[in-house]
């Protein structure tokens, strides 16, 4: 992955090529809000007027939990 910033107020989509159902988003990216980044989703979606529109949904960026390591324990000796 690129280490582009976007400015604030800015972002950028890109088309989801990993939607597996109808209910992920069509479009995946991230954008910088009052200097914060954010993730955003977008679902390409018609009126009832049959006019084409862009949803677009704002998140926490994505963190990948660590898996916790518990420390071992000293193993019960019999002597």
């Amino acid at each position: 992955m690129s280490n582009y910033e976007h400015k604030d107020g800015s972002g950028s989509l890109w088309v989801n090529d990993k939607k597996q159902a109808e209910n992920q988003p069509d479009y995946k990216g991230s954008a910088k809000v009052n200097g914060k980044d954010v993730d955003m989703s977008g679902w390409k979606k018609v009126t009832q007027g049959g006019k084409t529109f862009l949803s677009i949904a704002f998140g926490e960026p994505y963190k990948k939990e660590e898996p916790k390591v518990e420390p071992k324990k000293e193993a019960d000796l019999p002597f």
